[in-house]
């Protein structure tokens, strides 16, 4: 789904579509605008919870824990980012297995969820 290898200039990086399938990436412009929603999720709790394990069961400083969560969150930005896209997609897209070997790959794609 995304390309290899990571660069920092352009993280979130994509092929256009799939090499195996041929799924377009990008159906519409600004598609992945619902992936912030996952990934303001998943970034709260993966950094909430050590921040209070930190403060609360081994009573490190709270400023301690912030810079040691704010690092952490530095660390995992671009996983989560990218994770959060290939969710959105994965939750956005249902794969029809009957049509497997159609003509058209595309088609296995084309009923959404929502």
């Amino acid at each position: 789904m995304f390309k290899k290898p990571f660069k920092w200039t352009d993280p979130l990086d994509m092929h256009h579509e799939c090499t195996k399938c041929g799924l377009d990436f990008e159906p519409e412009p600004g598609f992945y605008f619902g992936a912030l929603i996952i990934s303001y999720g998943m970034s709260s709790w993966t950094l909430l919870l050590p921040a209070l394990l930190l403060v609360l069961y081994y009573d490190w400083p709270v400023m301690t824990a912030m810079a040691f969560t704010l690092a952490f969150a530095g660390l995992i930005y671009f996983k989560v980012m990218r994770l959060s896209r290939s969710l959105y997609l994965h939750f956005s897209m249902r794969y029809d297995k009957s049509l497997e070997n159609s003509e058209n790959s595309g088609s296995k794609y084309d009923k959404t969820i929502f």
